[in-house]
């Protein structure tokens, strides 16, 4: 007897991490950009490039948890989609970029007015864009 075609199972965490590193993979694509549109060498200095907007990225995601769970964790992270817009996809995208641009000051790194407008709309391209064009497609 054949029936419809079977869903691939993937375990819940599985399906709850495509989006987070797909971010990561997106933050660091931002990097790698920037680095090579300045001449600088992407490999040798990406870290010291990444980390700030890398931490920004996890404090967006614990904050996007949290706002999302509020005090029922365990059901909460079953329901919660890091796919949505908002207010998932905008808190990670402002945590990303305040939390870069604060974290790069603190350590002796560079935020002239054009880079934080660059760096906004990228990341928001980067960072938005993605989970509107899900949400469109959905």
């Amino acid at each position: 007897m054949t029936g419809p075609p079977r869903r691939p199972y993937y375990p819940v965490g599985v399906k709850k991490l495509v989006p987070f590193v797909l971010d990561a993979l997106l933050v660091i694509v931002f990097c790698a950009i920037g680095r090579r549109s300045h001449g600088e060498g992407v490999l040798s200095g990406l870290l010291r490039t990444l980390w700030p907007f890398g931490a920004g990225l996890l404090i967006g995601w614990a904050l996007a948890l949290w706002l999302f769970a509020g005090s029922e964790w365990t059901r909460a992270i079953r329901r919660f989609d890091g796919r949505r817009l908002w207010p998932t996809g905008v808190v990670i995208w402002l945590s990303t970029l305040i939390g870069g641009m604060a974290l790069r000051v603190l350590s002796g790194q560079g935020t002239a007015i054009s880079f934080i407008l660059v760096a906004g709309s990228v990341l928001a391209f980067f960072l938005l864009g993605w989970r509107g064009a899900w949400k469109a497609l959905s």
